[in-house]
């Protein structure tokens, strides 16, 4: 917990990846465990965007975890996550195997400075919408921002206000600009945008089994146990000590 950044707040995006219906499914369960997870501590939670799945879960979700190293805990997190289950959307009760990444950037301190050109940045609005795509807002109050030399993509929809979201949207568009650049400068994190691995097989950090057996293991640590059930409640404290041991150790 000596990086500069540790003792931010952390904002994490879950992105569903290959498998359809069953990892948008599996991203829903990441973004429960996370807020059980973030609950238990006492930090606050802000969904900052959220885009349902077409027939359940989500697609992404990107939200702010408020609290003291918040970032310096989550950061053990960032990567892709894999879950093999007997599917409750397969009526033949097949197992299949479901992939979702999680990102996990520090939200920076106002008097950091970076130099964001307004010509550099394409803006849209649109209509927020909530689960199946119905509307909850009669005007166009989301906002979505393009930086377009990195072709970094940021969104917020969950204030009313197009004012505050676009506020948000760029609050985190320079936490994402800033945490690019650091990663390019110490050369230890993994630039997630430059160099991103393919949600799916072969790239998972984390394995969740739920059949034939009950085991979650990290497979940078080796860390393992048996109650998959409650990791998926949010006890993740096991794996976030021993990854940080382990980049103690490497150090």
């Amino acid at each position: 917990m000596s990086g500069g950044a540790d003792k931010a707040n952390a904002i994490l995006s879950v992105n569903a990846g290959a498998g359809g219906t069953e990892s948008c499914d599996w991203a829903a369960m990441l973004v429960r465990m996370y807020v059980k997870w973030a609950e238990a501590k006492g930090y606050q939670v802000s969904i900052i965007d959220q885009l349902s799945g077409e027939e359940a879960g989500i697609k992404n979700a990107t939200f702010i975890i408020k609290g003291d190293y918040a970032y310096g805990f989550l950061k053990s997190e960032t990567g892709v996550h894999r879950l093999v289950r007997i599917s409750p959307f397969d009526s033949n009760k097949r197992r299949h195997t479901s992939f979702a990444s999680i990102d996990v950037i520090p939200e920076i301190s106002d008097e950091i400075q970076l130099d964001i050109k307004e010509l550099d940045l394409k803006i849209d609005t649109y209509r927020s919408g909530g689960a199946g795509g119905q509307h909850v807002n009669k005007t166009d109050s989301a906002v979505r921002i393009t930086h377009i030399p990195s072709g970094i993509v940021v969104q917020c929809q969950n204030e009313r206000s197009q004012f505050k979201n676009k506020a948000t949207a760029l609050k985190i568009l320079k936490a994402k600009l800033y945490e690019k650049e650091r990663a390019k400068k110490v050369k230890k994190i993994e630039n997630a945008y430059d160099a991103k691995k393919e949600i799916a097989w072969g790239s998972q950090i984390r394995s969740y089994v739920l059949h034939p057996y009950s085991m979650v293991k990290d497979h940078r640590t080796d860390h393992e146990t048996g109650k998959a059930q409650a990791v998926l409640d949010g006890e993740i404290d096991g794996f976030i000590e021993a990854y940080l041991k382990e980049i103690k150790t490497r150090k």
